[in-house]
Formats: C-alpha cells, structure tokens, sequence
C-alpha cells in the first residue's frame, strides 16, 4: 500500500502472466450481514479484506455479533434475528454495501424490538443518496431520523420503543436511482416476516439487475426463497412469512468480478505474446459483471474461461469501437470507458445514470481525466462518450485525479499504455491519492506491476549520493517505502563483497580476489532483511568493521565494474530509489531526479555516534571524526567514480533536518520534476 500523495506509473508495454483476484465486495458484505443476522456459526472463506468489509465487521461487533478468525477462514456467529444490543453509533467510511442494508436490518429490528442506532460516514457518504430507502422504511412504520441533511446519511434508526410493523401493504421503492436500496429491502425485511408475508413493490425500471441477483442468490443460501413473478421477475418480491436466517455452515465468496474486468482490459491491450489468466473468478460467476467479458470481446479481446478462470489475449487492434447498453455492467462499464482510448472511434456508453450516486459522479470524473490524458469525451445524464486522441501527439501526462473513488485510481492506470496507441512520446501516468484503492483492492497496484512490462529506460530512477555517515541509507528506504519504489542500498553490496571476503579469508589488499568474490555475490533482500549465501547478514552488514573493509574494497575499478550489473538490476516497477556514492554519476547518469547530500563531516560523526552508543557499541566522537574525514579523502579522490554531485544533482544540507523532513524536500522535488 502507498502511502503518498501520488504514484507515477512508467510507460508499460505488454503483459502476461497470472493474477488470483480478492473477494467481491459485493458478496463480501452481503455475505457478512447474511452471517450476521442468521442463526448458527458460518465459516467465510476468501473474504474481501479492504476499507468497506472493516467496517461492516466493526459494525456486526458492535451490535452483539461474535467474530473469530482461524488463519484465512472467518467464523461469524450471528444475532439470530434478536439484538443483543440496543444502540451504538456505527461509522461506515464511504462503503454504500455496508450503509444501506445495515440501516435497513437495524431500522426493522430497532423498531420491533426497541433500540436506537445511529450510522455515519465519511463526507462524501453523506453526499451519497439514501432518501428513497428512508421512504420505504418509514412506509414501514420504522421511525428513521436525518441528522444532516434530508434524503441524505448519517441517521438514526428507532426510537428505543418497540413497535409493530406495518406489513398489510406491498413497499414501495423506486427502482431507478440505485439497486441498492432494493437489496437493502431484500436483506432487511425477512426479519419483518413474523406475522405475515411481505412484498415489496419496484417503482420505475430497476437499474443494475445483476446484483439484484447476487442478493437473491445469497438470500436462498441463507434459508430465504424469494417469490417472483416469472413474468415480470423484477417488478415484486414477497419474502415469506415466518421467514428466518440460518447458517449455510461454510461459505466461498468468489473473487471480484469489477476487478477482473482491469485484468481483461489488460489482456486485451497488452497480452500481446502471451495471455493474462485470472483466477477466482470465471464464466460460471454468479456476478452480472462478468458480462464485461462479452463487451471486452465485442471490442476485439480473446477472451477464454471456464469455472473460476479466464484468459485473456489481444485480438482486434486498434480496439473496435462500441455502442452499449450498460444497465448490467454499472461498475465493469468503467473500464469500457477507458479502453475506447485504444479503439477506432467514438464508443458510445449508455444507461449509466447510476455512476452519477456512487464514490463520486463518475460520468464527470470520468469525463474530467480521460480529457487529461488527450481523449475527447461528451458527457449526458446517464451516457457519457469517448473518442481517442486524435494523433500520438495529442496524449498527455497530466496528474489524474481520483476523487476518493477507487474505480478510478485503477481504471485509468490503463491510460499507462499509451505507447501501444502510438503516443510520441510515451506518457507516464501520475495517478492521486492511489491509496484510494484498499476500498476493494489493497494490493491493484502491486498486481499490476507483477504483470506488466516496461523499457527499462522508461522506468523512473532516483538517486541519492553522499558520503558515508550522511543518512543517504534511511533516507532513501524510507522515500522507497513511500513511493512504492524497489530500493538499491549500494553501499550493501559493497559491505556484503566485504563480508564475503572475510568468509572466503582472501586478503582485501588482493584486487582480483576480491573481483572473483564480487563477481559471484549471491545476494538478495527480503524486506529489511539482508541474505549472503542463504545466510541472514543484515547486522553484519552494519557494523564498523564492515563498512570500514567496503571503503576500502571499494577503490578497486574491476570489483565496481562486477557490481556494475547488479545493481542495473534492481531496476523494476514501478521505479528505484538508489542511493551510494556514484549512482547519479556513474550507475545511473540518466536518472530522473539526483539528490546528492551535503551535511557536514562533524554533523555526520555526531550521528554516527549517536547510532553507535544507541546500540549499546562504545564510540569516540574523536575518533569517529577522523575516520569519517580519511574516509571522504579516499572516496573524493579515487581515480573510478570519484565521490562528487552529478551537474545536474539537487545539493540537499541534511546537517538539521530529521529524517522526515528530509523526505519531505526529495517527495517535493520528485513532484516538480517528474511529469
């Protein structure tokens, strides 16, 4: 996960290779509440782990639910339609799944049994829609309470005084704003079925039909058939009286059919060589959006699958452009809008009214970023069409924002492959806020760069040189850690020839020995972890001694010439963060930005000492002082690589600045000179 303010995406060129995807938020929280409400235990496997399952967990705690994990498996115990609490206050981030059916569920068990529960969010969940499911409940007879704004979240939920519900009468609720209000209905008023059957009633054309079915689907797993008219199926549903939740014993929940439409898109764009396989989810999918793979066929991709996989290969291309109807792909439709970037004309997406009440407006955020990157879009009520760039020159790299919505952050990463469409040059791709995303998919961005590939040219490099003892180690891990970046400590490698060379008891006075050692360095980092010949060496590698036979070793051309390669390496995607003491004039001379770090020898001795007597190591300020000074003459002045800033390097003083706000002036220099 990444935790900056952006991340800047390379050109990317083709893709292969195999993804297992998470659980569908949509059934993960279905599912939750399901388990919840019911009678008896329920093993959960493969539960979506992300910002909108935590907080329908919280919430399921919060009113008396027992939760248990057992490795990867969640066992829920639920309430038994009986509430074991009768108020609590329940923050629901931005996840509609977890606000609707979770005010409709407590609205008729606060009601019934007396309680009073009030439901939050963020900001923008307050912005969200709900006054059509208020309506439906109080037809009900459920006391419900704004306590913002009208027709709009946070509210309170009874009136802790039980109540009678009134059933006599089908409830009524518009069909055309959001299925999940009906789902909220669907899932809530099985509890109101003591006395009689219930039926609720759809006004208008019910939108999203598909995850209609999903609750449907759930709710027999749970002990519930709904009854329908199978002539007219999504017009009423009567939930049955007497009707009760009960505990299937174990279920799966089937990996995210929205997420695996950027997995096909990718295949379609980039699987060029060899296909891009998803796993989790497949043609037998009870998900609506797994008819994305019909629209992504219809657009030109080969697309083959069976029971819980697919493969996906390029086909057509440029991509063929489409007229669709998009009711039953609301979210999946979302990546259709971005890969008409890559097609032969205008597509054209229609009945997409509903983008308009989800995270954000996604028709105007939609509309906003694809213009950025160069496409043409005209945008309607509930249509929204996108034209190409007009030529390679027309795309751009302008920073896309995200509005807090994670389908955007992972929609448009596909702008990326705008070399493929031809653009001169090939335009990176800066995506806002890209940890947006752990609202379904924590891990999108590292997924995708296990698929992808880039010309190593392409793929960003920052540097950061200085002498010994100038932080240019902490600095770089931790602005690696918060862009994302692999990370090169050049100076372990040097330290790690070193250890190497005091295993094999060469002499360091001995160049070619020490050559043939560098040369056969079986090296690797797992984390903060250091191995040597499969051996942990990641304390010795900071000791004294170590780094003192590094510099040393060091100044021998041919062991820098075998360490040349290595360290080319560890450049890979999304980009490097190297730091040493020649990375930005002699490894990496190309490098987008170069930091070179100028505190002072006594500044540099005193953190020295610091660091040393923190571990518990004795240390003289003295002695460290003219260690530090004979050790900056040999790196200045040795006839390879020289210690010095590249030109063009930013000079950074460090001497007062912690290590934060050294980060803070490389992430800033990093923004204003990269796209």
């Amino acid at each position: 996960m990444y935790a900056i303010p952006f991340l800047d995406i390379p050109p990317l060129r083709s893709a292969a290779g195999s993804v297992r995807l998470p659980g569908s938020k949509s059934i993960s929280n279905r599912v939750l509440l399901l388990a919840g409400l019911a009678t008896g235990t329920t093993a959960v496997h493969d539960l979506l782990d992300s910002d909108d399952t935590r907080v329908m967990l919280a919430a399921l705690e919060a009113i008396g639910c027992e939760l248990r994990r057992d490795g990867a498996v969640l066992h829920v115990t639920g309430i038994g339609g009986q509430l074991p609490t009768r108020q609590a206050r329940l923050f629901l981030g931005n996840a509609g799944t977890a606000m609707r059916p979770l005010s409709a569920a407590l609205a008729v068990l606060a009601t019934l049994q007396g309680g009073e529960f009030d439901l939050t969010g963020v900001p923008r969940m307050h912005e969200r829609p709900i006054g059509d499911l208020v309506d439906a409940l109080r037809q009900l007879g459920c006391p419900v309470q704004y306590l913002g704004h009208a027709g709009y979240p946070p509210l309170r939920v009874g009136n802790n005084r039980p109540t009678p519900l009134s059933t006599h009468e089908p409830v009524r609720v518009r069909g055309d704003v959001s299925s999940q209000f009906l789902t909220a209905l669907l899932l809530a008023l099985p509890l109101a079925t003591g006395e009689r059957a219930v039926t609720i009633a759809v006004e208008g054309e019910l939108i999203s039909r598909p995850y209609i079915d999903i609750t449907l689907n759930l709710l027999a797993r749970f002990g519930i058939e709904v009854q329908r008219d199978p002539a007219n199926p999504y017009a009423a549903f009567t939930l049955p009286q007497g009707s009760q939740y009960r505990s299937p014993g174990a279920i799966h929940v089937e990996a995210d059919a929205s997420s695996a439409s950027y997995f096909v898109a990718l295949g379609a764009l980039a699987g060029i060589e060899a296909p891009v396989r998803i796993e989790g989810v497949g043609l037998d999918s009870i998900q609506g959006d797994i008819r994305f793979v019909d629209a992504a066929r219809a657009m030109g991709a080969q697309v083959e699958g069976g029971a819980g996989w697919l493969e996906v290969r390029r086909g057509a291309w440029p991509l063929k452009a489409i007229t669709l109807d998009c009711n039953h792909i609301p979210d999946a439709a979302m990546t259709l809008a971005v890969m008409a970037l890559y097609a032969d004309g205008t597509t054209r997406l229609t009945n997409i009214a509903s983008w308009r009440v989800k995270e954000t407006d996604r028709i105007a955020a939609m509309a906003a970023e694809l213009r950025k990157v160069g496409g043409s879009v005209v945008e309607g009520p509930d249509f929204i069409e996108v034209t190409p760039p007009a030529s390679a020159a027309h795309w751009q790299a302008s920073p896309i924002r995200t509005y807090d919505d994670h389908r955007m952050a992972m929609c448009l990463s596909l702008a990326a492959f705008n070399a493929l469409a031809g653009a001169r040059p090939p335009r990176p791709v800066r995506i806002l806020d890209p940890q947006c995303v752990a609202k379904t998919f924590p891990d999108y961005f590292e997924t995708l760069f296990g698929l992808v590939r880039a010309d190593v040219a392409e793929i960003p490099v920052i540097t950061i040189d200085g002498p010994t003892a100038s932080g240019k180690g902490t600095l770089a891990s931790e602005v690696a850690r918060r862009l994302g970046y692999a990370l090169l400590d050049s100076g372990a490698l040097y330290r790690a020839t070193a250890l190497a060379v005091q295993q094999a008891g060469a002499d360091p006075a001995d160049a070619d020995a020490v050559t043939v050692l560098a040369s056969r360095l079986d090296l690797r980092f797992e984390g903060d972890r250091a191995f040597l010949d499969g051996r942990d060496v990641t304390d010795a590698l900071r000791l004294e001694a170590t780094g003192v036979m590094a510099s040393r070793i060091s100044v021998y051309p041919a062991v820098r010439q075998a360490l040349h390669g290595l360290q080319l390496a560890f450049r890979r995607l999304p980009g490097l963060v190297a730091d040493g003491r020649d990375m930005g004039t002699v490894v990496f001379p190309g490098a987008a930005l170069k930091v070179f770090l100028t505190a002072s020898v006594e500044q540099r001795a005193a953190r020295r000492h610091n660091q040393l007597i923190s571990r518990g190591i004795a240390a003289n300020i003295d002695s460290l002082l003219a260690d530090l000074r004979a050790r900056d003459e040999r790196d200045t002045n040795r006839a390879v690589a020289p210690l010095k800033p590249a030109p063009d390097a930013v000079l950074l003083d460090n001497s007062g600045m912690s290590i934060d706000e050294g980060v803070d002036a490389v992430l800033e220099a990093w923004s204003k000179r990269h796209i």
